[in-house]
């Protein structure tokens, strides 16, 4: 596994998505050529990580089948490793994915469901690789219906410390571990929001903290813009995320991002 200092400075994550139906950026890169030309911009504009997802998982997104999913990611994977340096991560929840993408030496496993699977584990565990787990309450489709907690900062922590069990259970270290408390994933804005302000709860599990709040619907709700007006808005969270204790900010705009983060880190270390 190539080292990554999370705690360093902040991380940013430049999202590759390779689908036709993603909410922000559906249908740009998926193929190739598309694809390698946004990557190496990205590299330009500052990314230390790219993100590369084969199936969206915004609200109410179809499941893609294995082999398609397959099919679109592998040559994709393929070539960037090929071609540059960066590490990468694999944005899937499938443990066929995770396995094939792995023989590949990818750096990082980001599985939206929070490792539930075990058959997950069971793949990642022989491979030292580092794990995003984000929370997810319900499914993508589903998930937006009618999200529901007690306290809704308390209740994750609560799912993050049942997952550590997990991992000593499989011989996982912690320290692969990375924490996503999944903004947008069967949240209502209240609970986005809540989980922002109070972001250093999490802080007390001393691992890597990653917030993929990028272009989303709260943003949108907030400053009633469409997708394609919510930079600002973005930006501001990433500010914000940084100050509360984020590590890895996962994100569509890279070279704004970047800055933004490199203001922060400074004032945060002066």
């Amino acid at each position: 596994m190539k080292k990554i200092d999370f705690f360093e400075n902040t991380k940013i994550m430049g999202i590759l998505n390779i689908t036709p139906d993603s909410f922000s950026d559906g249908g740009k890169y998926n193929n190739i050529e598309k694809a390698l030309i946004r990557v190496e911009e990205m590299i330009k504009e500052g990314a230390d990580i790219i993100d590369i997802g084969a199936e969206s998982s915004r609200p109410g997104a179809k499941a893609v089948p294995l082999q398609e999913e397959l099919e679109r990611v592998i040559p994709i994977v393929e070539r960037i490793k090929k071609e540059f340096e960066i590490p990468l991560s694999i944005d899937t929840y499938k443990p066929e994915v995770a396995k094939e993408c792995l023989k590949y030496n990818v750096e990082i496993i980001n599985d939206i469901t929070g490792f539930r699977d075990e058959k997950m584990l069971e793949v990642v565990k022989d491979y030292n690789c580092y794990l995003v787990a984000m929370h997810m309450q319900g499914i993508p489709q589903t998930m937006q219906n009618n999200p529901t907690y007690d306290n809704v900062v308390k209740d994750i922590k609560e799912e993050f410390k049942n997952l550590l069990v997990q991992l000593n259970k499989y011989s996982i270290k912690k320290e692969r571990l990375i924490l996503d408390p999944g903004i947008g994933f069967g949240k209502t804005l209240q609970h986005n929001l809540e989980l922002l302000k109070y972001l250093k709860e999490f802080k007390e599990f001393e691992l890597p903290i990653l917030i993929g709040a990028s272009r989303k619907s709260f943003i949108g709700k907030i400053l009633d813009v469409d997708i394609d007006d919510r930079l600002e808005g973005s930006l501001a969270v990433a500010a914000l995320s940084i100050q509360n204790g984020a590590n890895i900010l996962r994100v569509h705009d890279v070279k704004e991002t970047k800055r933004v983060a490199k203001i922060i880190d400074t004032i945060i270390k002066a």
